[in-house]
């Protein structure tokens, strides 16, 4: 028996990081949803049931801002920047389906959005997220982000944080992250 015909390497498929292509756009919601799962008791089921529209989508990929994480050639995982402010750019969204979870494929993610932030001469990669929930903070930080003061962020981020309270997501129970590119 060889490495390739072992049980694990049938079920670790070998992922890559790509820009998004138009017709992964369609596939992203089925990754949302099933992402959000992950968080079911600690977000608002309404929250919990948000897709990210394809107008959205289109218009990041259109930027150069969506890039999906490919099992194979299909979309299990993506990570999408919007831009609220000169010189930073907002990691709105990662996720991984949940099939594909804790095999690396979000960390990959978020480093391909702060390496391009880097090379595209953004000065920060911000980020809102749970501050107690061990795959949010803990996870970020591990990557270089540093929390921000709610004091010391920006109009834009306060922004992101109030529109997230009025979609039903406790302001306390959340946390502004910033990477330094």
């Amino acid at each position: 028996m060889t490495a390739y015909d072992s049980p694990v390497a049938r079920l670790a498929p070998a992922y890559h990081i790509m820009l998004a292509r138009p017709h992964d756009l369609p596939l992203i919601p089925a990754i949302e949803l099933a992402a959000s799962r992950l968080l079911a008791g600690l977000a608002p089921s309404s929250v919990l049931g948000e897709t990210t529209s394809q107008f959205e989508l289109r218009k990041a990929r259109r930027g150069g801002r969506l890039w999906v994480g490919l099992a194979g050639d299909a979309p299990v995982g993506f990570a999408r920047v919007v831009l609220h402010e000169a010189g930073v750019a907002h990691l709105e969204e990662v996720d991984v389906h949940p099939d594909h979870g804790r095999r690396g494929l979000g960390r990959r993610l978020v480093q391909t959005v702060c390496a391009w932030a880097t090379s595209h001469g953004f000065g920060a990669v911000t980020l809102t997220t749970f501050r107690d929930l061990p795959w949010n903070m803990p996870f970020y930080a591990h990557l270089g982000f540093q929390p921000v003061a709610p004091d010391r962020a920006g109009a834009a981020l306060r922004a992101v944080v109030d529109d997230e309270t009025r979609r039903g997501l406790d302001p306390a129970q959340r946390v502004i992250m910033r990477y330094h590119a």
